[in-house]
């Protein structure tokens, strides 16, 4: 399994992920991008990475994808810096895994991956936040080191929030 930069080689998986998540929430951000566009799509990805053309309160993100031979098995954004609210509610990373390939350690691949994208950009403690009932992201952050620090109260759920120093 690899971690890369989406490329448009693989336009057919990605629109294949995305009718696959359906209805539920998207999660990390950038699949909520327009992607009728693909090359758009991408081009829009990129100058998150660089910093560029971003809306007010983001800061620069990655978005790679975890690609097992030619299908996206998971998608990461990791935010390279963080701002005070995101610091706040948010964290370093978001993540997800395609709904066929879920419980099968996938999400503790693609965290792990994300760590140490982080830790190789000169990152030295990694913010990760989850809601409290998503009991299988909670396990796989604390499978990969995160300590739980706090909770608060985000609308009507509680976010765990969970760092990992690196």
């Amino acid at each position: 399994m690899d971690l890369i930069t989406p490329t448009l080689a693989l336009e057919s998986s990605y629109r294949s992920y995305i009718r696959e998540l359906g209805d539920e929430e998207r999660y990390p951000f950038p699949l909520d991008f327009e992607d009728s566009d693909f090359t758009a799509l991408l081009a829009r990805i990129e100058e998150f990475a660089q910093g560029k053309n971003l809306p007010e309160g983001y800061v620069p993100s990655s978005t790679l994808w975890l690609v097992e031979q030619d299908e996206i098995v998971g998608i990461t954004n990791i935010r390279h810096i963080l701002n005070d609210n995101i610091k706040h509610c948010g964290g370093h990373i978001g993540l997800s895994i395609r709904p066929s390939k879920r419980g099968q350690g996938l999400g503790r691949v693609l965290m792990q991956q994300s760590i140490e994208f982080l830790a190789s950009h000169g990152t030295s403690q990694v913010h990760i936040h989850c809601y409290k009932d998503n009991t299988a992201s909670g396990n796989t952050i604390k499978a990969c080191g995160g300590i739980l620090h706090s909770e608060i109260a985000a609308g009507n759920q509680l976010v765990q929030r969970y760092t990992v120093t690196l």
